[in-house]
Parts: C-alpha cells; structure tokens; sequence
C-alpha cells in the first residue's frame, strides 16, 4: 500500500484531493456505484487501467475508508468490492463533476471506450421521486434506482424486478442527453425516448 500524498494545506478541498485525488479513483467509485464488484470486473469496465494500478488504488481506498472487501459465500467463493457510506456519499460529487465536465464530451473519439451503464449518471439526474427504472439502449440496458439512499445506485442488465419505468432511447438522444444539450422531458415530448410503465416515476415523465 502506498503512502498517502499529501498537499499539506488546511482546506477541506485539498483533504478532499488527498483521498480522491489520484488518478483513476472517482471511476473506481463510478463503477462501485453499481454495487459489489469483483476485481476482474472492475478492470473489464475500466479499461486502460493496469492492474498494477488497480490494485494499489483499492488498497488506498479500503485504507481510507471508501471501500471495503469481503469474500462471497459458496459457490461464488471470490472477493468483491463495495463502497462504504463515506464512498456512496461521493455520488453527488461525480453528478456535479459529470454536469461540469459536459462541454468536454464533444464528438465521441475512435478510441473512446464506452459502456451502456456509463449513462447512468447523467439520467439519473432528471429523475425525481423513488423507484426502479429500466433503460434500454443500443449498446446494452442497465437499471437505475432512483433515491436510493442506501446501496447499488445503478446496475447494468434488465431490472432485477418490475420497474416503475422503462425507458427506450438510441445513442444520439442518451449522448445529446449526456452532453447536457437535450432534457429528458423534452426528449419524451419530442417523441426520441419511449416510456412505457404505470408506477409514478413514468406517469411523471409523459406528464413533464
């Protein structure tokens, strides 16, 4: 485990920087987000990412109270990763640094990887209330949970129960959506995203 780096200075942004600062630790806690992750596919969704690098930074995480690692019952029998409160209480942090960070999305790169529930995060933020909501893209679906305020905020695959809403849109609405240039009501207005569902969650959307 490696030191901690420290900027030395008595301000609550740069302790802040000290824990989360270093590369690659808010897309380790994007993807724990989803809840228990094992080590192999946390690297499968972080990709460019050495293992090496992986490692260390889980340690420095657990170390510093953003995670925790525990073993599965058989048959599963492997360790996972998952956030602790003080982990899941960054979620606000990368929505606000996602809502910043939209101007520099621009045209999506030839090498620019992506995963279907990388649009998690940017929907979450139109959606108000409680409640399950499944997402169907081109690249995959994911489910999302809307105020959770305890575990798995997202997950990828179809809801593991009945959504209270099911959302079906393609790629250039969910990126338009992502870079902040259309609003989900909006989108369901104008027809690009479908809504299908009778919990409050979708009455609200065809009714926004």
């Amino acid at each position: 485990m490696s030191p901690r780096r420290s900027y030395d200075q008595y301000c609550s942004a740069a302790r802040a920087l000290d824990v989360v600062g270093d590369r690659w630790t808010l897309l380790i806690v994007r993807e724990l987000l989803a809840g228990p992750r094992r080590y192999t596919d946390l690297h499968a969704d972080l990709p460019g990412v050495s293992t090496d690098v992986l490692a260390s930074r889980l340690k420095d995480m657990e170390r510093d109270g953003l995670t925790t690692r525990r073993r599965l019952p058989p048959p599963g029998a492997a360790y996972v990763y998952e956030l602790t409160a003080r982990g899941r209480a960054l979620l606000p942090v990368l929505q606000a640094l996602g809502t910043w960070g939209e101007p520099e999305l621009g045209e999506r790169r030839p090498t620019d990887a992506a995963r279907a529930h990388w649009f998690a995060l940017p929907l979450l933020r139109f959606l108000e209330g409680e409640g399950l909501v499944e997402v169907r893209l081109e690249e995959g679906e994911f489910h999302l949970r809307v105020g959770a305020e305890d575990g798995p905020v997202y997950g990828d695959g179809p809801a593991p129960a009945d959504p209270d809403a099911r959302l079906l849109l393609d790629t250039e609405t969910c990126t338009a959506l992502a870079r902040g240039e259309l609003a989900l009501p909006d989108a369901v207005r104008g027809g690009r995203v479908t809504v299908t569902g009778d919990g409050a969650l979708a009455k609200a959307l065809r009714e926004a």
